[in-house]
């Protein structure tokens, strides 16, 4: 997962200077040339994003004679993109007529009135009932209203060194059902494999949103029926106040890290633990489990710079068990971005027609193979192509089936800020996990005006 950090007023306005030049003119100084910003990778080597667009520009200019596209590319980290794009939407002269938004921060953008609601092009758009229900959902306003067209999506499960298990006795087919098999097989390892981290997971606030979507979410959705959401109550619209599952999921987290059956905390509380994760750790042989998500191949392919091709066949991979095995049986978080039109757009018909033709099944499933994305659209997820084309891709599409979204509405951020500290108090054992989840519930109703449901 992306993390995404604090901002001081300074930098903000720095940014916002460098954005708006970074813009140019207005989206609607030109009626037949279609503004398309996007997240260019700080990484120069890495050119997936500016290598597709250019071949949709290409497409689209020559079913659309007279009409051209204008990539605008933002070069930053995620959390200065974030600063970037909304200074941009502020106003006619800089909004694009097209914005990659993440689904994490989409809902800020709306209240804002940043965007437009696509509702009247999607209801003529066929290949729309293409999408699953639970990436639409992804991209709407409390409003009911529909922002955003996604371009993939993402799922997290447990990837675990096979050579490990080997040495540690635990089969290389390793499926758990249970917490309890998780913990089981991170103290087998750290008995029987000296030297190896045993189990990974992503903790307090220096790794920010992985620490709460790809640990604390992770358990939290997976100790009720699956049926329910955990954290906010929709029909209330309300967040849910701690709670024996809250509870529970602080549990874990502070187990792995009190029986040392994870990093020393000091790396676990680093920043950068995620890139030693991909680029050390697992290729390295250092650690036996990881909680992570599906993009970590993108780390390892030809080209990237960090090439690890022997990965698919040194690394195992098992979905993440519900709390005691009750039904589903499995559970994952997904994340993902979307192309959204701004409020202030000059061209929006255009701009649609835009995402049409990036979103044309053939093109949909070209994305998800470069990017190590898995599909939202239902006909190419069906695709043998698609399903074949990396190994681990199959798998981790299919946990789709199992997966949950975020209650991304505007006080996300900061109540995802408040488990992060939560989990970094019972990490470091300064807290209990009584004691975290009451600076939880309090840190929650000053983060929500009190919008708070008791449990």
């Amino acid at each position: 997962m992306r993390p995404t950090a604090a901002f001081t007023p300074l930098l903000a306005l720095a940014l916002a200077a460098t954005a708006l030049t970074a813009c140019g003119g207005g989206s609607g100084s030109d009626p037949d040339t279609v503004k398309v910003s996007f997240k260019q990778s700080t990484d120069n080597s890495i050119k997936v994003m500016d290598t597709y667009l250019a071949d949709i520009k290409q497409q689209f200019e020559k079913a659309h004679p007279g009409k051209k596209v204008e990539l605008v590319p933002i070069k930053a980290p995620d959390s200065e993109y974030y600063t970037k794009l909304q200074q941009m939407l502020r106003s006619p002269k800089t909004a694009p007529d097209l914005v990659y938004e993440d689904t994490f921060l989409i809902n800020s953008d709306i209240t804002s009135g940043y965007l437009k609601p696509l509702d009247p092009y999607l209801a003529k758009w066929p290949d729309w009932n293409r999408f699953i229900d639970t990436a639409k959902a992804a991209a709407k306003g409390e409003d009911g209203k529909t922002y955003g067209v996604p371009d993939g999506t993402d799922t997290r499960g447990l990837w675990f060194d096979k050579g490990v298990f080997a040495k540690a006795g635990l089969p290389a087919d390793w499926q758990p059902k249970t917490w309890k098999d998780v913990l089981t097989a991170a103290r087998t390892i750290k008995q029987k494999v000296p030297g190896v981290i045993p189990l990974n997971v992503y903790t307090g606030k220096p790794v920010g949103e992985a620490a709460t979507m790809q640990t604390f979410e992770m358990l939290l959705y997976g100790t009720n029926d699956g049926r329910t959401d955990p954290l906010y109550d929709k029909n209330a619209k309300k967040w849910i106040a701690g709670g024996q599952g809250f509870e529970d999921a602080l549990a874990f987290v502070e187990t792995v890290y009190k029986e040392k059956l994870g990093p020393d905390v000091s790396d676990a509380l680093d920043p950068n633990v995620m890139t030693r994760v991909r680029g050390e750790w697992l290729p390295k042989g250092r650690l036996g489990i990881a909680l992570d998500g599906s993009w970590l191949p993108q780390d390892w392919l030809p080209g990237s710079g960090h090439e690890w091709p022997e990965w698919s066949e040194k690394l195992g991979l098992a979905a993440m068990p519900t709390q005691h095995g009750q039904a589903p049986g499995k559970v994952s978080m997904s994340g993902g971005w979307t192309w959204s039109i701004p409020a202030k757009a000059g061209n929006p018909d255009l701009a649609f027609e835009f995402i049409k033709t990036m979103q044309t099944k053939a093109n949909a499933r070209k994305w998800y193979v470069a990017n190590s994305g898995i599909a939202v659209r239902e006909d190419v997820a069906k695709d043998p192509g698609y399903a074949t084309a990396q190994p681990g891709t199959e798998f981790f599409t299919d946990l789709v089936r199992h997966t949950h979204y975020r209650p991304a509405y505007p006080a996300y951020p900061r109540v995802s800020t408040a488990i992060q500290e939560a989990m970094e108090g019972v990490t470091t054992g300064d807290m209990s996990v009584d004691e975290a989840t009451g600076g939880y519930v309090d840190a929650l109703k000053d983060a929500t005006d009190n919008q708070v449901a008791e449990r």
